[in-house]
C-alpha cells in the first residue's frame, strides 16, 4: 500500500453540514487535554509548592524573563504572557501529538477511501491561517486599547505628507503579509515533516524514521517558539504610536 499524503485535511464526519476534519479532531483533543490539565493543576495549587508546581513556577518565571527581554516592562509582560504562552503551548503540543506512534496509523473509511483519523493541526492551512489571524487581530486590538483608535489608524492612514501616506500603505500591506508569513511558515515546516516521516516509514519502517522523529520533535518546538515570539513582537510594535511612544489610556 502506497503512503497516504494529502495537502488538505480530510473530512472524518460532519455535524449539521459542518465538516469535521482529522486536523480539527486532533486540535479539539489538545483543547480538551488543556482544559482538564488546567482544572487539575488549579485544584492542586498550594502555598507550599510540590515538585511539579515548583517546575511550573520556574517555567513561568523563565517565560516572563523572555517576554521582559522584548517588552522591557514586567507589568506589560504579565499582561501579554497568557496569550503568548497559550499560543506557544497549543502549537507545541499540537505538533508533538501529531508525532505520537499510532496517530497516523489510525484510519477510518470515508467515501470508500481510507484516511487517517488524526492529523497534526499545523499541517492544515486552515488552522495556521486562523491562528495567524487571531495573532494579528489581537496585536491591533491591544494597540487600539493602549494608544487609541486614532493613533493606531494613523500608522496605516497618514495624510500629513505624501511620504507618510506611502509609508502608511506599506505598513498596511505589511500587516496583511504577517498573516501570510505566519501561516505558511508554520504549515510548510510541519507538513513537510509529516511527508518526510510518512515516506521514510513506508520505505524503511521501524528503524529509519527514528532520527527523523527526534528531528521533528525539535522542529515542532522551534516552530512553536518562533510563532509565540513573533506574536510578542507584533504586540510590542502595535502598542506604540507613529512616534514610537506608548500612550497609556485610562478608563
Amino acid at each position: 500500500m502506497s503512503p497516504h499524503i494529502s495537502i488538505r485535511a480530510e473530512e472524518i464526519f460532519s455535524i449539521a453540514g459542518f465538516p469535521v476534519t482529522n486536523a480539527l479532531l486532533l486540535s479539539a483533543l489538545v483543547f480538551i487535554i488543556f482544559c482538564v490539565a488546567a482544572v487539575v493543576i488549579r485544584r492542586r495549587l498550594s502555598l507550599i509548592p510540590n515538585t511539579l508546581q515548583s517546575i511550573a513556577e520556574l517555567i513561568m518565571e523563565g517565560a516572563l524573563d523572555i517576554v521582559d527581554s522584548v517588552l522591557l516592562d514586567r507589568r506589560k509582560s504579565e499582561k501579554y504572557l497568557p496569550l503568548v504562552l497559550t499560543i506557544f503551548l497549543f502549537v507545541l503540543f499540537s505538533n508533538w501529538l501529531g508525532l505520537l506512534p499510532g496517530v497516523g496509523s489510525l484510519i477510518v473509511t470515508r467515501a470508500g477511501e481510507t484516511v487517517p483519523l488524526f492529523r497534526s493541526p499545523a499541517a492544515d492551512l486552515n488552522f495556521t491561517i486562523a491562528l495567524a489571524l487571531i495573532t494579528v487581530i489581537f496585536a491591533n486590538v491591544m494597540g487600539i486599547l493602549t494608544i487609541g483608535l486614532r493613533s493606531r489608524l494613523s500608522v496605516f492612514f497618514n495624510f500629513k505628507s505624501p511620504i507618510k501616506f506611502f509609508v502608511g500603505i506599506l505598513e498596511l500591506i505589511s500587516e496583511c503579509a504577517k498573516i501570510i508569513s505566519l501561516s505558511f511558515r508554520l504549515f510548510g515546516n510541519i507538513f513537510a515533516g509529516e511527508v518526510l516521516l510518512t515516506i521514510m516509514a513506508f520505505l524503511v519502517p521501524y528503524i529509519a524514521p527514528m532520527p527523523f522523529i527526534f528531528l521533528e520533535v525539535f522542529v515542532g518546538f522551534i516552530q512553536a517558539f518562533i510563532f509565540g515570539m513573533l506574536t510578542l513582537v507584533f504586540v510590542s510594535m502595535a502598542i506604540v504610536d507613529e512616534h514610537g511612544e506608548e500612550t497609556r489610556r485610562h478608563a
